[in-house]
């Protein structure tokens, strides 16, 4: 018998192990969840609405809570009540609720749920704060909460716009919270100060595993501090509103911190994400970013370019129809700019002025031919390796995605849309984006050297246009025997072409009395 009762009794223990074990990942079958400060929660929500979750032991200390959830695509809600009202829930991929404490108050409890058909994953977490914390959304007059710490997301093809409600200061449980229009000074919200930041995903990976993984670097404090690039710094009297460049398909969370500089102490908002790119079927969306009339055009694109890239300087009318003056002033003033030491800050308040940016840009793009102008065939030998193999880098950009597209794809945006002047024009530059810098850069130097070592020795092609006018007209005045020696000046030809088109309109005179010829 004591060895059946010993076991029993480890077979009970292991059973409780797997269930504590599962329950690090949710389990919302029982209808309630619970959840642990700090910690990461993944669970499946599932129709019907709604599903309970509690806190329990929250500390003396803690005056607010931020619940916070995210999925990758499918909404999920989060509110305060069984009952969704418009202030007291919240739907979409990233959603929070912002609780305040009351005093003694040790247990929270709010409700989950999806109006979706299909199961929807999510991830979740609690944050707390103290009294001296800033409240993110605090001073919300927009939205529909009261207060709110969602980041509102918009985008379309040229950028990506965030908003944010402005928050408060801190206060204590049972305090009422200050006011927010109330004044101006340092002992009032205007003081506050907020840190915009952004987190690249990996290039070419749209899964859900891999957004829910990153989404745990940009929710608290020191880690979106750790992790992801700060991009401006608002104050109280700037619009809470940013905008960004879009990358379709590539992934972007966005977060807002912000910082008390009195206390020295700040809070972070709920982040949002986007892929530019619906991941639902139709025009637009994800799936769609690859498509093949895409892919034959770039690659025939990038096929005519390679050729340029080695045989553009012999083949010069070929070359004239590829490239074109304008698209050389254009990449160069690009290439200057992003790739050395002379960096171009797109994000200067001084080139959000359209009249800066443009002069700015023609500029640079008439002064690299300038500076060329003593060496011609160099200058047109440099133009078609280094345009000849940027078409590869775009054409391989349609099979696989790459930031290197940008460097083109920016400043159009900036000539057909009149608003992208205010966004932030920041690219990831990750491993795939190295590889395919080194292919073009190695794409370009081959063809140059090609095609310098062949057209060492011989005669310009083409010919400067100068020097063909200056022989043509020495061969005129040297050569009487040329028939366009005798040809007669400019204003007599033209009288004598229009005297040739008056005669066409006059009518035919008669010749008088004809008489048969006398032999």
């Amino acid at each position: 018998m004591g060895f059946l009762q010993l076991l029993v009794v480890a077979v009970l223990a292991s059973e409780h192990r797997v269930a504590g074990a599962a329950e690090v990942f949710g389990n919302s079958s029982e209808g309630l969840i619970e959840f642990s400060v700090g910690k990461f929660r993944y669970f499946e929500l599932n129709r019907p609405f709604p599903e309970e979750a509690i806190l329990h032991d929250i500390s003396s200390n803690v005056t607010f809570l931020i619940f916070q959830i995210h999925s990758q695509y499918q909404n999920t809600t989060v509110s305060f009540s069984p009952t969704l009202l418009s202030n007291s829930s919240e739907t979409g991929t990233a959603s929070g609720l912002v609780f305040i404490l009351r005093p003694e108050q040790s247990t929270c409890t709010w409700y989950l749920g999806t109006s979706g058909i299909q199961p929807v994953q999510n991830m979740a977490i609690l944050l707390s704060y103290s009294e001296r914390d800033p409240v993110p959304g605090g001073c919300n007059l927009e939205f529909d909460l009261d207060i709110d710490p969602n980041i509102y997301l918009e985008y379309n093809f040229f950028e990506t716009t965030i908003k944010f409600a402005p928050a408060n200061l801190g206060y204590a449980r049972g305090v009422d919270p200050p006011p927010c229009d109330a004044g101006t000074d340092q002992d009032s919200r205007w003081r506050l100060q907020y840190d915009v930041y952004q987190y690249f995903l990996p290039e070419n990976d749209l899964t859900e595993e891999m957004l829910l993984k990153h989404l745990q670097r940009m929710v608290s404090v020191p880690q979106v501090k750790a992790n992801a690039l700060k991009v401006v710094t608002l104050t109280a009297n700037d619009k809470t509103s940013v905008s960004f460049s879009s990358l379709p398909g590539q992934g972007v969370i966005y977060n807002v911190i912000v910082w008390d500089p009195f206390l020295n102490t700040s809070a972070a908002y709920v982040p949002a994400h986007t892929y530019a790119c619906s991941f639902e079927a139709g025009e637009g969306s994800c799936a769609s970013l690859g498509r093949v009339s895409s892919k034959v055009f770039f690659t025939l694109f990038a096929l005519l370019g390679f050729f340029i890239c080695f045989f553009g300087h012999r083949f010069w009318k070929t070359e004239l129809f590829f490239i074109g003056f304008i698209i050389m002033g254009f990449f160069f003033y690009i290439l200057i700019t992003r790739l050395t030491p002379i960096k171009y800050d797109g994000n200067l308040k001084i080139f959000h002025d359209d009249g800066v940016f443009w002069v700015t840009f023609s500029c640079i793009a008439i002064l690299i031919p300038v500076v060329f102008m003593g060496c011609l065939r160099i200058l047109n030998i440099l133009t078609c390796g280094v345009i000849g193999s940027y078409s590869v880098v775009l054409a391989i950009d349609s099979y696989w995605s790459t930031s290197l597209s940008y460097i083109t794809l920016n400043v159009l945006k900036r000539a057909l849309n009149k608003d992208f002047h205010r966004a932030f024009t920041n690219v990831p530059f990750q491993t795939n984006d190295f590889i395919i810098l080194a292919v073009w850069g190695m794409l370009a130097v081959s063809g140059i050297t090609l095609q310098i070592r062949r057209e060492r020795g011989r005669p310009f092609f083409p010919p400067h246009p100068y020097k063909l006018w200056k022989q043509e007209r020495e061969r005129r005045v040297t050569n009487i025997l040329d028939p366009s020696y005798h040809i007669p000046p400019l204003r007599e030809r033209l009288y004598g072409r229009l005297t040739q088109i008056k005669g066409l309109f006059q009518k035919e005179q008669p010749a008088g009395e004809r008489t048969p010829l006398l032999l």
